[in-house]
This record gives structure tokens, sequence and C-alpha cells, in this order.
């Protein structure tokens, strides 16, 4: 089945070491208890906890299952996220930091569980994960976050060594936290899905939705459609703006590298405290030999000089500090940054019966992600959730994240404004190189133009299909992306990320 939105240019490593799910794209007029539309972790998640209450599921994946943020992450299992429980003590109170480390706990468990019972090939091991600094100006940083932690139930201990081949001046380590491999746990949850009889279907790209209260139709690019009286929208951000999701959530992107021949492999899977993020995890290699997983160097989607220095940062922090050789597979991810830390999940609206959304993991999804599945799961059911309230995607985030909230609104319309003056003074489209893209001038307007490597122009409308904002070009992606949301297009126009429904228009 061919890929509704192109092929990545870099393909991460654990889509390279997976065999696809091959699933039929939605046809038809059908209908179900639930439509799900996302097949990553938390759509997945939720699908099976539905169907174990009985409930008919369709699950609609615009891509292929699990080849979204999920199967483009460090794939770290931990309650441990940098120093978030300090922060979110601070901002929310004590009780709060409470429910996100028993929510992350039980999630690292549900996985566990799911892969013993499900019998998923996915390299599930146990490891310690531990956050650390090299500076010793910021180990009280270290000593609030060990304090924090301890408070919220997480039996986090305050180190100074550690297995890394650097000295670090503090950290905190917490142990069985877990690693895997993401899209292989992916794939075996959607197997387990289509044989308990729930549909799952890639290529069901999901451009319409119609109703809200107590039933809704949705349509996809073919025209097929599903009736259902829930959806749940477990797609990165929703793309139906009727909670302001696009006020409460920012992109960030994230860049990794896999590599080979590592003088020193650790066990643990690490992250520091300093800019730029630097996340470290081993991962078994396919002949035997490990490899390294190094992540981090991110930042706002569309929002950077240079898109290709944060690889060779990594991989020059990789060859330095552990002796790695070979690069095996580099890519990036996308993540929803939540305003005030906290994930936003269940109705999208509080007047609304019908629709239910989960996003703003903040780069924590496979485990956020996993525990958003049972508050979705729940809502649906009427059980009672301990993290509903919490995670509540009506709730207010004036308390804990209005100041960020308003920096954030004020960087999109900047970039709505900025960007078009900007680009006023653009390349002629003749001057731009093969293999290169840039906003240039056709006849006196800007167009978004890349030439391919056999000199030949793709030209598109540089204005995002979203809410018209203006394209930037990625050189490491070779793609268009938004500045001001995330969404994100081939070079050919076709969508690589929402919220945006539509390609960008050729000229």
């Amino acid at each position: 089945m061919p890929d509704r939105s192109g092929t990545p240019r870099h393909p991460s490593y654990w889509k390279e070491t997976s065999e696809p799910g091959n699933y039929a794209p939605l046809s038809g007029r059908t209908s179900a208890d639930v439509i799900i539309v996302g097949g990553g972790i938390v759509g997945l998640t939720t699908g099976l906890l539905l169907q174990a209450s009985g409930l008919r599921v369709t699950l609609l994946e615009a891509n292929r299952v699990g080849e979204g943020t999920t199967g483009y992450s460090s794939a770290k299992l931990t309650s441990l996220h940098r120093l978030s429980y300090a922060s979110i003590e601070d901002t929310h109170g004590a009780e709060v930091a409470r429910i996100y480390a028993e929510a992350n706990q039980w999630a690292l468990g549900l996985v566990a569980e799911l892969v013993d019972e499900l019998g998923i090939e996915c390299q599930f091991q146990r490891r310690p994960a531990l956050t650390f600094t090299r500076d010793a100006a910021r180990t009280g940083e270290i000593d609030g976050e060990v304090e924090a932690a301890r408070r919220a139930g997480l039996p986090a201990v305050r180190v100074s060594e550690s297995d890394l081949p650097f000295p670090i001046a503090a950290g905190v380590l917490l142990g069985e936290q877990a690693s895997f491999h993401p899209l292989r746990y992916c794939l075996g949850l959607a197997k387990a899905l289509h044989r308990e009889g729930c549909t799952v279907h890639e290529g069901s790209h999901v451009q319409e939705v119609e109703g809200d209260d107590d039933r809704v139709l949705v349509r996809t690019s073919g025209g097929a459609e599903c009736e259902a009286p829930h959806l749940v929208l477990a797609c990165g951000i929703p793309f139906l703006d009727r909670g302001g999701f696009f006020a409460r959530v920012h992109p960030s992107r994230s860049y990794c590298v896999a590599m080979s021949g590592a003088e020193s492999q650790p066990e643990s899977m690490s992250i520091n405290i300093g800019d730029p993020t630097l996340s470290i995890r081993p991962v078994p290699g396919a002949n035997g030999a490990p490899l390294l997983l190094v992540t981090g160097a991110d930042h706002k989607t569309g929002q950077a000089e240079n898109h290709k220095d944060a690889w060779e940062l990594l991989e020059a922090f990789a060859r330095r500090e552990f002796g790695a050789e070979k690069v095996v597979a580099r890519w990036s991810s996308q993540d929803y940054m939540s305003v005030d830390g906290l994930p936003l999940v269940g109705r999208m609206r509080p007047s609304s019966q019908s629709i239910h959304v989960a996003t703003g993991f903040s780069k924590w999804g496979l485990t956020l992600g996993t525990a958003a599945a049972r508050v979705l799961a729940d809502g649906l059911t009427g059980a009672e959730n301990p993290w509903a309230e919490t995670f509540d995607a009506g709730r207010s985030q004036l308390a804990g994240g209005l100041g960020e909230a308003l920096h954030e609104g004020l960087n999109a319309a900047k970039r709505f404004v900025g960007d078009r003056i900007r680009q006023l003074d653009g390349l002629d489209v003749e001057e731009l190189a093969p293999g290169s893209g840039a906003i240039c001038r056709k006849d006196g307007d800007p167009v978004a133009a890349y030439r391919d490597s056999a000199g030949r122009l793709h030209l598109l409308s540089p204005t995002c299909t979203h809410m018209g904002c203006r394209v930037v070009w990625n050189g490491a992606e070779q793609s268009w992306d938004c500045p001001c949301h995330g969404s994100r297009f081939s070079t050919s126009g076709e969508i690589l990320n929402g919220p945006a429904l539509t390609p960008l228009r050729p000229l």
C-alpha cells in the first residue's frame, strides 16, 4: 500500500528494522461504537482498552500504524522527565505531581504487561533512567528534583557518579524503567486489535468531521465514511480547532542519531538538564552489537537557522564522548508541548459528548500517552479515573500556563507577519541550486520552490493550508514546515504532519 504522505526523507531506525502492517484503507460507509483517529501508542492502547470493554472500535491511520511520533521517538519508557516534578509541584502543587508520577508508573506497568500477555517481540528491557548535569552550579536543581520526585512517590536517588563515560556533577536516578522497540510494539498492539475483531485501516486520512453532540460522521480523503457515537483524536494535535488547542500546545522537533562502534556503552537511559538537550540510550543491534542512540537538539518546528546542524551536533557528541564511529540511521520527530506542563486529555470541549482528544505530552508520550489511553477509555465507558481531572482537556491553563500561552501566541503572530516581510526579497527561482528549496520570487510573487537533483522545479503556494502562516524550508528533511502550528508538507505539497487537512497548492 503506498504511503499517503510519501516516504520520509530519513526513516527512523525503528522503521528500518520492522515489517510494516498491511491494513486496507477504509472504504464505503461503516459504523462503530468508537472511531479512533491515529495509529500510534495512544490510539492503539485506547482501542485495546475499549475492545476489552466490549465496544466496537474502528481505528483510522493516515499513513501506517506506529510510523508517526511513536515510531520516531527515542523509545524510553520512564516516569523521570528531566526536571518535571519540581516544576509541576511548584506550578500545580504536590498532589498533581503525585498524580503525574502515578499515571506514568501505571503506564510503564501496562506496557510491560501487554508485551508479556500478547507475546510482542519488541526488545523490552528494564533499565534505570538518569537525569544529570555536568555543571556544578546546577546541582541544586538536581537536588530539588530528587526531593520533589520522592514526595510524588518515586524511589528517586541522588547520585554523583554514573555509567556515562564522562564525569557528572549530580544526577537523579530512577530504577526499573524500560526501553523497547516502539514500532514493533505498536504493530503488536494493532495485530491484537485486529485479531479481536476491531477494524484497523491504514492510508485513511480523515478530512472532515460532521456532528458533535451525540453522534459524529468522519469522511476520509478517499471518500469513505464511518459513523459512531464517539470519536477519539489521537493524532498529535487535534485538527479540529474546537477547543483552542493551537494556543495551548506548540510543536517542537527533535533529532536522533543511531551509531555503531561506541567504545563505551551505558546501560542506563540518561538525559541532561542543559541546552542543547542530549538524551542517551543503548539499542540492541540487529547483528548483536549494540548501538548508541543520541537524541535531542530540539527547536520549535520551522524555527531553526539550519536544520542539519542538529544532527551534526548529536553525531559529534557521540563520537567525542563515546567513541561512536558510524551513523546507522538518523531521523527527526515532532511533539507538542503543553503550555502548563501537563497533557490535555478528555472531551474536546466540556459541552462535547462525542469528541475526545489527547495531546501535549511534551516529548514523554510513551508513558503519558499510555496513561492517556486509560483516561480516554474510562471516560468513554463511564469508569472512575483517578487522573482525569488533572489532565482534563477542558481545564483552564491560566494558573500554570498563561505566560507561556501568551508567549506562544505572540510567537505565532510574529511568524505570521514577520515571515511575509522577510520573504519579500527572496531569490529568483532560477537562482535555486539542485537539491535545495527556498521561498523565492517568481514574477514578483513569493513561491515555495524546490529544485530536485535532476534540475526540475517544483513550485507550491508558500501559505500553510491550516491557518495561513508562511511555510519555511527544512533542508534536513527536505520538507516545507509551518512555524506557527507544526504542519509539514513534502516537496510535492502532500501533508507530512497535521493539523493541516489539505496539501499545499501547486503553482
